[in-house]
């Protein structure tokens, strides 16, 4: 009886464990610092030469990439702009054409466009 009990108590906290949200991963961002990706959807990119991840909060339209090993962040990105972004025959050329922009005129530049808080 008294391992039936035992295995019982730990299938509940195995079951615990995989139901209870969790703190999302952390990543380092340039100019920002740390950014918990718990709201964001993130997916690996395999197709790009210098992409090699993209993670967006379409609540908050706020994107954050992963350039080689390095994580930047783009503000007031809408979702159709995004979607058009994973969908383009080159990313990098749509990313350097339609979001990167150059300095403070990048169309959607944190540094001209509210960052959001997490």
């Amino acid at each position: 009886m008294r391992a039936q009990r035992s295995f019982i108590l730990a299938a509940l906290l195995l079951l615990a464990f995989y139901l209870l949200p969790s703190h999302g991963e952390t990543v380092d961002v340039k100019y920002r610092g740390p950014v918990d990706l718990k709201t964001f959807a993130c997916n690996d990119i395999s197709r790009s030469s210098f992409i090699t991840r993209v993670c967006y909060d379409r609540a908050k339209q706020y994107m954050i990439i992963r350039l080689n090993t390095t994580y930047y962040h783009y503000c007031e990105l809408p979702p159709a702009t995004f979607s058009a972004f994973l969908d383009a025959p080159s990313m990098g050329s749509f990313y350097n054409q339609h979001i990167k922009g150059t300095g403070r005129d990048g169309p959607f530049d944190c540094r001209t466009h509210p960052v959001p808080e997490y």
